[in-house]
């Protein structure tokens, strides 16, 4: 991951207390594989707006906004009546109250951040993430941040403070709302489903543990068609698992509980040039299914391409 860069300098605000402090991004997006969209002959596509009525292209110049409020009527907003009804940003974090440190439901969690201390903020920083700690409790604060307004919970981690943006009470969906049945479970199939947990239960969370499987073989094809490579995909092992088969709960908890240990244990997936699920055949095995280019654009002739690894 890239070296952390702070975002803003905010200012934490309870009572009279005003704590400078600097504002990271807790997560890095940036990580993520992207795919440019081509024609077939490899040359990039622009994106453009057509009118429905003239199926003209409109320039963004021309553009409006508009809140449909039955079909096909609209009532239209300009880019300054827009501007204007957003929220001004603001450098200070406002908490209005703590709360049970437990009280949240992660279900409202959104996007996290990470709060250090600015010049001059380094006593009242650690007071106020000492003084939650003893307590027990988190803050909630009010924040305009990019011309939106947030709710947002401050909380204290093992070295520092996280700031995490909170979805609105009409942003999230309960399991209430599902009306899932209930049905009884007796105390046998409790019992062993007590016992399997037990036997492969973990102390901690080790987010090292795990890896983007997916995202290592996307890489790796990439690696592969950079080398000229003849990459033929295979059926993933869980797509033959059917989804709709009914079970013996208590067959299916003893067989589980006789597998051991390993039941469950997540394999720490690690860089392969060749993924389980990918099959790269070279050249010399791929000739009777791939033509061979000519040989005025032969591989040959090409400087080797790598790619950029971030």
């Amino acid at each position: 991951m890239a070296t952390a860069r702070s975002i803003a300098s905010l200012t934490l605000s309870f009572g009279l207390v005003n704590i400078p402090v600097r504002l990271y991004s807790a997560t890095e997006s940036g990580s993520d594989v992207h795919f440019n969209l081509l024609a077939k002959d490899g040359s990039r596509l622009k994106q453009q707006y057509i009118s429905e009525k003239t199926q003209k292209v409109v320039p963004r110049s021309e553009m409006m906004k508009g809140y449909e409020v039955e079909k096909d009527h609209f009532v239209l907003f300009s880019q300054d009546e827009l501007k204007a009804l957003e929220e001004a940003s603001s450098h200070v974090i406002d908490i209005v109250a703590f709360i049970p440190e437990k009280s949240v439901d992660p279900l409202y969690y959104d996007k996290a951040y990470l709060l250090a201390p600015d010049k001059r903020g380094g006593k009242p920083y650690q007071l106020l993430m000492a003084a939650m700690r003893k307590s027990g409790r988190c803050a909630l604060a009010k924040w305009a941040w990019k011309a939106k307004q947030y709710v947002v919970q401050i909380r204290p981690a093992e070295d520092g403070l996280i700031l995490q943006q909170l979805r609105y009470a009409d942003e999230v969906r309960m399991p209430s709302a599902l009306g899932i049945e209930k049905t009884d479970v007796s105390s046998s199939e409790l019992q062993l489903a007590l016992q399997l947990i037990d036997q492969i239960a973990e102390d901690t969370y080790d987010p090292a543990q795990f890896a983007d499987e997916e995202k290592q073989r996307v890489l790796a094809a990439i690696d592969k068609k950079i080398a000229g490579k003849q990459i033929v995909a295979s059926a993933h092992p869980e797509d033959a698992v059917g989804g709709g088969q009914v079970v013996d709960l208590m067959a299916a908890l003893q067989a589980s509980l006789g597998k051991g240990k390993s039941v469950g244990k997540p394999s720490i997936a690690k860089r392969s040039s060749s993924p389980s699920n990918v099959t790269i055949m070279d050249d010399a095995k791929a000739r009777k299914t791939v033509k061979r280019a000519p040989k005025s654009g032969s591989a040959e002739q090409t400087p080797p391409r790598t790619r950029s690894h971030k």
